[in-house]
């Protein structure tokens, strides 16, 4: 395993469970000082455990708590180096717009875009002082296509985040700040499979159109995070960094 990030800090959102999980163990195989960050104690506090870090227990819309969460880090280990901001919901009731009410809208709008603003927002001042950081979000595949079977506030949520990432690597890439957006296809995690498991025949469309024949797995989207925290990666800013096995670029499906 590389050891491309030794000494350094990593603020992990939703680090209690699928790709949360899977990034926080790969970037503490590589060195890193881990902030689980989730509001999930039981989870969070495993995931800690596990790799040696601190916990701290968030509602990532909650802008004194996110505050807080960047001050623990910097606190703790003297610098905020990397953040991924990975929070998210997909819930059921997130579905065609004809369907969708305005209070699911609005929550998965908190908790998918909201939250990585607040968290951008607290991060960027460490980073600055240290004239050096790497943020990334978490967008996904559909910030960059349009998905039949849909999901209209989630999105809607990711194509601003994928935004806003785009902005903000441009913005700060003068000062040594790199930020950019994690655009993951279908990930087999508790989240996909609890939404395919409503809906088998969902599922199947979804799948059969991705060219590799399969969902990721976390420690996928795990390595990319590690890839785009590193100095590997000097050169990415403001990216959509897609890691969908082929979706996007498919123009048919292959047999």
């Amino acid at each position: 395993m590389c050891r491309r990030l030794v000494g350094r800090t990593a603020v992990v959102t939703g680090a209690g469970s699928g790709i949360g999980l899977a990034t926080v163990r790969r970037l503490a195989s590589e060195g890193a000082n881990l902030v689980c960050a989730d509001i999930d104690a039981t989870t969070g506090k495993a995931a800690a455990a596990e790799v040696d870090g601190i916990f701290v227990q968030v509602d990532v819309t909650d802008p004194e708590q996110v505050e807080a969460l960047f001050k623990t880090a910097y606190d703790t280990y003297g610098s905020v180096d990397i953040a991924f901001n990975n929070a998210g919901i997909s819930p059921p009731e997130d579905d065609s717009i004809l369907t969708t009410g305005l209070e699911a809208w609005k929550r998965v709008q908190e908790v998918n875009l909201t939250s990585v603003y607040l968290c951008c927002k607290a991060a960027l001042p460490y980073m600055q002082r240290q004239g050096k950081g790497s943020i990334i979000n978490t967008a996904s595949f559909v910030a960059v296509i349009g998905a039949a079977t849909s999901q209209i506030s989630y999105t809607a949520s990711k194509g601003g985040v994928l935004a806003m990432s785009r902005e903000l690597g441009v913005q700060f890439a003068r000062e040594g700040i790199r930020v950019n957006a994690l655009c993951p296809g279908p990930v087999n995690t508790p989240l996909l499979k609890e939404l395919f498991a409503k809906d088998p025949e969902k599922a199947e469309r979804r799948l059969v159109h991705v060219p590799a024949g399969r969902f990721a797995e976390p420690e996928e989207m795990a390595a990319a995070v590690a890839f785009l925290a590193s100095d590997d990666s000097s050169f990415v800013n403001a990216a959509d960094f897609l890691v969908d096995g082929g979706i996007a670029g498919a123009y048919v499906t292959p047999l």
